[in-house]
Order: C-alpha cells, then structure tokens, then sequence
C-alpha cells in the first residue's frame, strides 16, 4: 500500500476514535455508524481489485471525517453548525446541510472516475451521471434513515434525522447534495475543458451514434427470441 493511502486510512481511523468516545447520544452514534462499519469495509475491499486515484480516495476520506464527526455529536448540535447558524442568520444548526453539500460537492468525483473506467462514459454523460447518481443515492439515504429511526430505533429517531422541525428537511437535504454535485462537476468542466485537447470532440461524440445502433425493447426482444 503506498504510503499516501495508509496516511488517509490512519487519519479517518484518528477521527472516528476520537467520535466514539463519549458521544453525546450514543444511540444516535451507532445508527450514524451503520453505513460506516458497511461502507469502509467495502472501500477498503473492492480497492484491492479496483483502486481509485488519489484524489478520490482523499475527497471519500473528508466526507467520511465529517460524517462521523457528526455523529459524535449528533448533526443538529455540532458546534460548528451553531457557528454557521449565526453567520448565516438561520434559525437552524446547519452542519447537517454542509456534510449534504459535500455528499454531492466530494462524492461526484469518485463516482465520475468509476462512471468513466467501468462504465467507459464519455463526453457530456460522463458529467451528467455522477450528478444523477448523486441525487439518487441522497433520495436512497433519506429513505434509508426513516426507515432506521423508525424499525431500528425510535426512542433516537429525532436525534438521527435532525430535522430540527423543518417538514421540508429531506428535501433541502437533497437539494443541498445536488448543489454540490453540480458545482464539482462545473468545475471538471471547465479544468477539462482548459487542460484536455480532446475535451469538445469528446463531449460531441458523446451524443453521436454508432452505425450499427439500433432499438432496444421489442427490437432487441424479437432477436434473443430468435426472430429476424
């Protein structure tokens, strides 16, 4: 393992040390942790056969160090949020707005890269994926984490959704990790765009069709059933 790499896995384990101990509402600790103990693991993984630049992989690292220091104090009462509070004039703790805007803002590029190695995306959808992958994963998580206060733990239910009496929470949610997204891919356009000579031929190639393009549905139905 490169030295970089050991680097990032120490600092992330140094924060959540830190954020496991004496959390102020255990309960609400553990369920923010669920998708930790799943998520890294994974990571730490699929790198074995698929491993992400650097870049990558320090942008996932911020993310999760602000995930778990939310967690340490639950999202609606990190201090910084209060601080944020105030500059902004809102009538909310707003960190859980920020960790959403980086959801989208240092998530995109890591899934990009994917989009662009596995799926070999080229042009215009290699910036478009990541931005609806970004919103739909945030819509997944908002699911996911009504679904846990309400089955796993009710009594920490309030504490883990944070929202603060806002109805409109999930949504500003989302909205935030769309922001973030849109902005991260607005700016590997334009460093792309200045820096790749291919950059435009790609991005009309992207919209063109190979000749021996065709249907799918009952084109492609009508052949795996053996018809002309």
């Amino acid at each position: 393992m490169k030295k970089s790499y050991l680097i990032l896995i120490v600092l992330f384990l140094a924060v959540w040390v830190w954020a496991a101990i004496h959390p102020k509402y255990p309960a609400d600790w553990l369920l923010e942790n669920y998708l930790v103990f799943f998520f890294v693991p994974v990571i730490l993984l699929t790198g074995r056969y698929f491993r992400l630049s650097l870049v990558s992989y320090t942008l996932l690292t911020v993310f999760m160090c602000l995930h778990v220091i939310g967690s340490h104090y639950t999202y609606a009462e990190v201090p910084f949020g209060y601080t944020l509070q105030n500059w902004l004039g809102s009538q909310r703790n707003m960190y859980d707005r920020v960790v959403h805007f980086g959801f989208g803002f240092l998530l995109a590029y890591p899934m990009r890269e994917m989009f662009v190695r596995l799926a070999k995306v080229k042009g215009f959808w290699g910036y478009l994926l990541p931005l609806n992958l970004v919103l739909a994963l945030s819509a997944l998580y908002e699911l996911m984490e009504w679904l846990t206060a309400v089955i796993v733990s009710p009594d920490a239910g309030s504490a883990f959704l944070g929202t603060q009496g806002d109805e409109w929470d999930a949504q500003k949610d989302m909205g935030a990790a769309g922001v973030g997204a849109l902005l991260a891919m607005t700016v590997i356009v334009f460093i792309n765009a200045r820096l790749d000579k291919h950059f435009w031929r790609d991005w009309r190639g992207s919209f063109h069709l190979r000749k021996d393009d065709e249907p799918l549905g009952e084109v492609k139905l009508r052949k795996m059933l053996g018809g002309d």
